[in-house]
Order: structure tokens, then C-alpha cells, then sequence
């Protein structure tokens, strides 16, 4: 039995959870999810803690965190993979990182388009086929994405911009995020997924 802390920044949802994991599969013991695309750092860590307390747990009794890299936004981003980052190393615990669109993906059936909000008038996306992704991630404009799937899920907003059925969920969660990181194998650096340049550009010095 594993117990584990999940965490997402990568959309609008602040997502935090604790789940138990099994050889016979994920129980989410308590999870905390806000939505709100300004308050990443505000509600992350009093998510955690609410998920742990819902949950009757510590965080003494975690034994690995997983985390969603994106795509994302890279200040959102961010806040989630330094913040399971920091408890991996306090706790001497390993940290997975996984792909965010993967923890909503793994939650369909069919052939599946995923979106999130990429701003800029774009979406993330990636195509699932029965919970298993078979393209992406990649960041587009909506009418640039192939469209051709049997169903849609992810950002609502974005959803019906292609016409399809659509499903749930509709952001990452804790359960999602567990069950799509490779437990088989040992952890490897956390890379986040951008997957464009971030908006910031550092000024070039002067002659």
C-alpha cells in the first residue's frame, strides 16, 4: 500500500488529493480542488492540507507525491511542480511527474480529444484512444486541432468550440494523476511541459 499526495497547477483547478494505492487499484481519501487561474499559490497549500485532514492523515504518513507538468501555463505551472518538489525533498520522498492531460484522459473511453485553455485563443490538447494517449501533447489554435474524435472532454469553455460530444472530467484529478504515473519505475527529473516559450523575455543589455 502506497499512500500518495497529488497536486495539479497545470489548468485553472488548484487540485490536491491523497490517495491510496493498491495492488488492486486508488482510493482518493480527500481531495480539494479550487478553481480559480489567479490563486495557484494561494490555495495549493491550504488544499494540501485539507485533502490530508479530510483524509485523517499527516504528512508523515505520505509516501510519494505525483504531480501534473503540464502543458501549462508557466506560472501556474510552476507553483505546483516547485511545491511537490519541496515536499519530496522534506519528506526524502519520491516525486512523479506526469502529463495533466493524461489525469483527464485516463478517465475516458473511445477515441477522445482532450483540451485545456492555452490562452491566447489556443488550446492544449491530446488525443486519447480507450484512456491511452495516441498524440500530443501539442498547443494550437482550435481550428488547427484534428477534430475527427468520437468525443471531447477537458475545459468546458474550450469543449464546444469542436462540436463533439462531451464528456467528464473536465480538469485533472487526484485519482487521474495516480494512476497514469510510471510506478514500475524509479522517478525522473521533473521537466515541466510548456511546450511555447513563456511570455517574459529577458532584456537584452545594452551596448
Amino acid at each position: 500500500m502506497t499512500v500518495v499526495l497529488a497536486v495539479d497547477t497545470a489548468t485553472p483547478a488548484v487540485t490536491a488529493g491523497v490517495v491510496r494505492r493498491t495492488p488492486e487499484g486508488v482510493e482518493v481519501l480527500g481531495e480539494r480542488v479550487t478553481v480559480d487561474p489567479r490563486a495557484h499559490a494561494e490555495q495549493l497549500t491550504p488544499n494540501v492540507l485539507g485533502a490530508l485532514a479530510d483524509a485523517g492523515l499527516g504528512m508523515a504518513d505520505l509516501d510519494a507525491v505525483v504531480v501534473g507538468c503540464g502543458p501549462g501555463p508557466f506560472t501556474g505551472l510552476r507553483v505546483g511542480m516547485a511545491t511537490a518538489a519541496a515536499y519530496g525533498h522534506a519528506l526524502d520522498i519520491p516525486v512523479y511527474g506526469v502529463c495533466s492531460l493524461d489525469a483527464i484522459g485516463v478517465d475516458t473511453a473511445g477515441d477522445v480529444l482532450v483540451v485545456t485553455d492555452a490562452r491566447r485563443r489556443e488550446v492544449y490538447w491530446a488525443r486519447y484512444r480507450d484512456g491511452v494517449r495516441v498524440d500530443g501533447p501539442a498547443v494550437n489554435a482550435p481550428a488547427d486541432v484534428p477534430a475527427d474524435a468520437s468525443a471531447v472532454a477537458g475545459s468546458p469553455e474550450h469543449a464546444v468550440l469542436f462540436g463533439l460530444p462531451p464528456l467528464s472530467p473536465s480538469v485533472p484529478t487526484a485519482s487521474g494523476l495516480v494512476r497514469v504515473a510510471e510506478w514500475a519505475n524509479p522517478p525522473e527529473p521533473l521537466v515541466p511541459l510548456y511546450l511555447r516559450r513563456p511570455d517574459a523575455k529577458p532584456q537584452q543589455a545594452r551596448p
